[in-house]
């Protein structure tokens, strides 16, 4: 390993992008510790210490913000909008069929998307952004008393807060393209992985004060056989042949190559899982916005929400694993459509072995889509119910380290960042990251 991290810094060109790399993620950082202006850091540390913000909404926003929401930070949003808004832009692909004729456009369409989703982040932002700075001021952000966290709350301190908090959005935005740019790998995938992984630490500290060494050592051990086992699906593909005709053009004869399309078990990612938790979260922020008042008898379905779409509740856990199943089966048929590899295929005179061209082709290939997308379903939805089941079994918040969103997102950006930098170190000397 060491002679490997020796050979990447021996590039002096892949050295520059890596120490560039490192410069922005310390940026991203600092900024989610520096307090926004009008905020009271020693009364957010005083809510804080109250305990009131495990588990639920507050694990899920906080763990893409890498902890500055509850810091109330320049960063507090972090890079929630943009994953929002690049989600939405992508859907939006299905209804809108402008979308869909620059998805086909190539580089210049794909530019005009990632500015309409600059323009939707910026708007998500300000909403966002508004929200935040509303529950601070009254107290429901991290359960203390008005005014804590903002002493002053006048117009002119909560627009400059809401300003601010935008501008550190488009800040992040303009962050990951400098790494994507002048760096290594994709740079909002890395803010991502960082701003997760600085939680890590904090997780497996927790675990090691409130459970035993045995049940830490338990976890170390079966968090590395879960990487090990999500490094295996997500490299896993089933690779349809395809054939391309021989044509002769004026003296030269082209095509007649094979090759094949990848068909990944895991075409989806980690969308799904982020879609059924966006989905299910929405109960535990009705009931936050409306608890009754002291003295006050719970309404019906209040008493509803709040025993069965806890995450400990057999409904709650059911639920999530067939809402992460069927989201799975959505995103995968929106993303690969079937008909259009298709007629792809046979306007340039490929076709499957074995299988006419036109419908046929269509057919087959809906087919293997359908018989790989079960099993990378299933998948999805196990490992996404991991935190769940350690929540019931040890005790842990849903922020546990190995399993959902957040060992996807870590497993599949390293993974590809790794192979950024073998492909680049292949260009200089011919040899790759690992032997």
């Amino acid at each position: 390993m060491f002679s490997a991290i020796a050979r990447v810094f021996a590039s002096p060109d892949l050295r520059m992008k890596i120490l560039f790399t490192l410069g922005i993620i310390t940026i991203y950082r600092i900024g989610a510790f520096i307090p926004a202006p009008g905020v009271d850091y020693n009364g957010v540390q005083r809510c804080l210490a109250l305990g009131n913000t495990d588990g639920g909404l507050y694990s899920f926003v906080n763990m893409f913000t890498g902890g500055a929401m509850l810091q109330v930070s320049v960063f507090a949003l972090g890079i929630m909008p943009y994953i929002t808004a690049a989600i939405i832009v992508q859907l939006l692909r299905v209804v809108i069929p402008r979308f869909e004729a620059l998805q086909r456009e190539g580089a210049q369409g794909q530019a005009k998307l990632t500015q309409y989703t600059r323009y939707l982040t910026l708007a998500l932002a300000t909403l966002n952004a508004t929200v935040l700075v509303t529950m601070a001021r009254s107290g429901a952000l991290l359960g203390c008393e008005p005014g804590e966290i903002i002493p002053d709350d006048s117009l002119p301190v909560i627009l400059l807060m809401i300003l601010v908090m935008t501008t550190g959005v488009a800040m992040i935005m303009w962050l990951g393209e400098q790494i994507t740019e002048r760096g290594v790998g994709n740079g909002m995938s890395i803010l991502i992985f960082v701003a997760i992984a600085a939680g890590f630490p904090g997780s497996m500290r927790q675990i090691w004060i409130e459970q035993d060494w045995r049940v830490f050592t338990a976890i170390c051990i079966i968090g590395l056989c879960l990487i090990a086992a999500i490094v295996f699906v997500e490299q896993s593909q089933r690779r349809v042949p395809v054939q391309y005709a021989k044509k002769q053009i004026g003296r030269r004869t082209v095509g007649g190559t094979s090759t094949y399309i990848p068909i990944k078990v895991n075409m989806a990612g980690v969308i799904p899982v982020i879609f059924s938790s966006s989905v299910l979260m929405l109960p535990s922020v009705a009931m936050q916005f409306n608890q009754p008042a002291p003295g006050e008898e719970p309404s019906g379905i209040f008493v509803f929400l709040n025993q069965y779409f806890d995450g400990a509740h057999p409904v709650y856990m059911a639920t999530f694993f067939l809402m992460t199943v069927g989201f799975t089966y959505f995103y995968v048929s929106i993303t690969f459509n079937p008909n259009e590899v298709a007629e792809n295929m046979r306007k340039y005179g490929g076709f499957i072995p074995g299988v006419r061209a036109g419908k046929p082709t269509e057919g087959y290939l809906a087919y293997v889509i359908s018989r790989i997308t079960f099993p990378g379903s299933l998948y999805l939805g196990f490992v996404a119910m991991i935190p769940l089941m350690a929540f019931v079994l040890i005790g842990a918040d849903q922020n546990f380290p190995f399993g959902g969103t957040s060992i996807l997102i870590m497993v599949g950006v390293g993974l590809t960042t790794v192979k950024q930098i073998s492909a680049q170190m292949e260009q200089h000397n011919y040899e790759g990251l690992l032997r």
